[in-house]
């Protein structure tokens, strides 16, 4: 069993937080089978409230996937009690957000897509369901009569204990 760590970096402008809109929001991945070495070629997504059970019953896993080329059956499930929000004192920094068990799959591209929360520092207003597409996202707070902002999004992973 390998954990990996999706880790997330931004600027934020008068931003509090970034979160995820839970159980159902879906974490859009790239896998690699670690036997073979095949990579997917269209974007997998797996979410908190989709559980699928392994071959032989030993449970419930975020997803199951048999690689195309060496047919291997792999899982990889997201670890719930790992799930963090990205905060305005994390600015520019690489922070966990989610960690990934990974059983014969590693995740090798993210997408950070729709689905998002943000959370202003200056009011009570909040953002729902907010498309990060473009890796940019650009807001008006009229309660505090201030633009809120996520800027340079980025990711990368990382192995952990």
């Amino acid at each position: 069993m390998v954990r990996i760590a999706l880790e997330i970096s931004a600027i934020l402008e008068n931003v509090k937080e970034i979160t995820t809109c839970g159980d159902d929001f879906r974490w859009f991945l790239k896998l690699r089978c670690n036997s073979c070495g095949e990579t997917t070629d269209s974007w997998q997504y797996m979410s908190l409230d989709e559980r699928t059970p392994t071959k032989g019953g030993r449970g419930y896993v975020s997803m199951v996937q048999k690689c195309k080329m060496c047919s291997r059956e792999n899982h990889i499930d997201i670890m719930q009690d790992q799930l963090k929000s990205f905060k305005s004192e994390n600015d520019g920094c690489f922070v966990p957000i989610a960690v990934f068990d990974c059983r014969g799959l590693e995740p090798v591209e993210f997408d950070f897509r729709n689905g998002w929360v943000v959370l202003s520092s200056c009011s009570s207003k909040f953002y729902e369901d907010v498309d990060f597409c473009e890796k940019e996202w650009y807001e008006y707070d009229d309660q505090a009569n201030v633009s809120v902002s996520v800027s340079e999004l980025q990711y990368r992973f990382q192995k952990t204990k």
